[in-house]
């Protein structure tokens, strides 16, 4: 059985330079590709690093609505010059109105100028979206997306708007932290996503499962629990039993979804 992680930040310091590690073991759960999700100009170096390192790594380079105090003058010529140096995805892009004295200032032109630039090269773009759901399928629907689609990473959207995004090529992420008790809702939102638009993510070193569903258990420096990528096969498991589907047939059908929208990369 392969196992296909659409979203995580590998190049995360909280790692603490276990990225060769990580990845060995990730290798032996059977995971064959992962999505490694840059946010800012400052982690897309090691993004790429990693890319060249490890055939599991497929990069993705992007300005994260948290991080775009830190962009330069120059970050969108930046974007594009890692873009051209391996193949690539964009991401993670978006919009945030969740997060406490964020400003909003600017978020819709970085997404913008981000979604465009996915558009004309036809690649997936990755899209973190809280609280601005309205706005962000109003900007999806009014400029130029690319033709394989796009990520919603983590979607926790209201189930009313699936079908709307759907609509527009968007593919859903569901992370193990969907597996925890209180996120019923969004267990429930992803019974009603068609399942060739499925996809799965461990978002590590963030949204950790559950703890009696951890297959591999991390911990940072200071003692902080992490997320280990490796954790990926438990995500199958708990989506397969939210879905009431046999884990082999998610596993063969994310594994089509995963290579029609990241296919080529």
């Amino acid at each position: 059985m392969n196992f296909y992680d659409a979203h995580n930040h590998l190049q995360d310091d909280r790692f603490g330079g276990w990225q060769t590690e990580l990845l060995a073991t990730c290798a032996q759960a059977d995971v064959k590709r992962m999505v490694v999700n840059g946010a800012c100009e400052s982690d897309w170096p090691q993004v790429l690093a990693l890319a060249k390192a490890s055939p599991l790594v497929l990069p993705s380079f992007g300005y994260h609505p948290w991080y775009l105090h830190e962009a330069t003058p120059d970050w969108l010529a930046n974007l594009e010059k890692h873009l051209d140096t391996v193949p690539s995805a964009v991401g993670e892009i978006g919009l945030d109105r969740w997060k406490p004295e964020l400003s909003y200032d600017r978020q819709e032109e970085f997404f913008i100028a981000q979604l465009r630039v996915a558009a004309e090269r036809n690649l997936p773009v990755s899209i973190h979206c809280l609280q601005a759901w309205g706005r962000m399928y109003e900007l999806l629907s009014a400029h130029p997306r690319p033709a394989r689609g796009f990520v919603l990473h983590s979607y926790g959207g209201p189930e009313e708007m699936v079908c709307p995004l759907f609509k527009l090529g968007a593919y859903f992420s569901f992370p193990g932290y969907y597996l925890q008790e209180r996120k019923e809702r969004q267990r429930e939102t992803f019974k009603e996503i068609p399942l060739h638009r499925v996809l799965i993510e461990t978002d590590a070193p963030d949204q950790p499962l559950p703890p009696e569903k951890v297959l591999h258990p991390l911990t940072d420096a200071a003692g902080k629990s992490l997320n280990h990528p490796a954790n990926l096969p438990a995500v199958y498991q708990g989506l397969a039993e939210v879905l009431d589907e046999s884990v082999d047939c998610l596993a063969q059908q994310v594994e089509v979804n995963f290579q029609r929208i990241f296919g080529g990369l």
